[in-house]
């Protein structure tokens, strides 16, 4: 079977592309899928977030900020772009296409989405380039239409999920696993059931090793029925703001390690894309790729 991409055109929200944030990536990202044959199933396509499943996750007066295009400045500052009309709809299909993947891979056993990992969005704001939390969005409504009970986060990407740590504090359907720099955005992290920090400069071997060490320690803790597997790329030694040192070899080792661990369990996984940085945003859609090439392995 064709691996399940859920994707919109607005996932690209059009920033200058001067801006700190790769917004083309999105776009660039489905060229490089479409020129690996990944584009030949299923391409599901969502629609806006319903503002009752955002409220799940975040604070209504803040959703309604969002939803208005009426963020208060400081916030936007904290986010790191205006929440314009393009911006505020982007977050709202982004947060969709993870449901949707989600939905899909309880289905189908793997899906994913062509976006979301947006993992500093919390509860009360948004932070980090994130706007709302997709992950977060997509387990509460899951939890809560009872289509799962136990909920495992796997986020590798490089900066601490603090935003999904928010979410699910005190949660015990929710086990979070934030593989992480530890002296790496945000400096002030928020705890996740296990938080992993290692430091600046990690390349390959001890990225893996740490990771493979973890894996049947938190699949162990949450016994999952379905989890959603955050694969940022800005631990790659080519990132702007990872500090980390992993090759594509390397990433697509870890991809593999993270898929290969669940489905073999007969597990669902659901993927996004996560943090990604460079200025060369063709090779960095490529390493965006990686997950979808592996996903496509066990579909």
């Amino acid at each position: 079977m064709a691996l399940t991409i859920v994707h919109h055109p607005d996932y690209d929200a059009k920033l200058p592309p001067t801006h700190r944030f790769p917004m083309s990536k999105y776009s660039l990202l489905m060229e490089a899928l479409g020129a690996r044959g990944l584009t030949a199933g299923a391409i599901e396509v969502p629609a806006p977030a319903k503002p009752g499943w955002l409220h799940l996750a975040h604070e209504a007066g803040y959703v309604g900020q969002v939803l208005a295009c009426a963020v208060p400045h400081a916030i936007e500052r904290e986010i790191g772009f205006p929440v314009d009309q393009r911006v505020s709809m982007r977050a709202q299909l982004a947060t969709a296409g993870t449901v949707l993947a989600a939905h899909h891979a309880l289905g189908l056993g793997i899906a994913c989405n062509a976006a979301g990992g947006s993992h500093h969005a919390r509860r009360a704001q948004g932070a980090g380039f994130c706007t709302f939390n997709d992950v977060g969005v997509a387990a509460l409504l899951l939890l809560r239409e009872k289509l799962v009970e136990r909920v495992l986060v796997v986020d590798l990407d490089v900066h601490q999920g603090d935003g999904t740590a928010d979410i699910f504090t005190g949660d015990p359907r929710v086990f979070t696993l934030s593989l992480h720099g530890e002296r790496n955005y945000p400096v002030r992290k928020i705890a996740s059931s296990l938080d992993i920090g290692l430091p600046d400069g990690t390349g390959d071997e001890a990225y893996l090793e740490a990771l493979l060490a973890a894996l049947p320690i938190v699949a162990g803790k949450a016994m999952p029925d379905l989890v959603f597997y955050n694969a940022g790329v800005d631990p790659h030694h080519a990132d702007r703001l990872g500090r980390m040192k992993l090759s594509d070899a390397g990433l697509r080792a870890r991809d593999r390690h993270v898929i290969s661990y669940f489905r073999e369990r007969n597990i669902p996984l659901c993927g996004v894309i996560g943090g990604g940085y460079s200025l060369d945003i063709p090779a960095l859609a490529a390493r965006h790729a990686i997950l979808f090439e592996t996903a496509a392995e066990f579909a």
